[in-house]
């Protein structure tokens, strides 16, 4: 599995790591944007941090968006119990 924490250059991170990961064929991959940097269009409004989990489904991602207690649903964790939340404080501690 793959992540990518969003950074100031987030069209980057949104369009051109997509299709690179998407024709290499990366089965799962996470957009982690703890900051709420990426567009509206990626990340909903009112803009707020966001997990993105990308699953490749015949050759193409689906997206899943998670945000604040949301359950992350992985098909590479499928027992995973995390929520952004959890992740995104654990970040501030370190």
């Amino acid at each position: 599995m793959n992540y990518i924490v969003v950074s100031t250059h987030w069209r980057d991170d949104y369009h051109l790591k997509y299709a690179d990961y998407e024709e290499m064929g990366i089965p799962e991959y996470w957009i982690i944007d703890y900051a709420a940097l990426g567009g509206r269009n990626f990340i909903g409004s009112p803009k707020q941090p966001t997990i993105s989990v990308c699953n490749l489904v015949d050759g193409e991602y689906q997206i899943s968006k998670f945000r604040d207690s949301d359950r992350i649903i992985s098909q590479t964790f499928p027992e995973l119990n995390l929520t952004p939340n959890q992740i995104f404080q654990a970040g501030l501690g370190s």
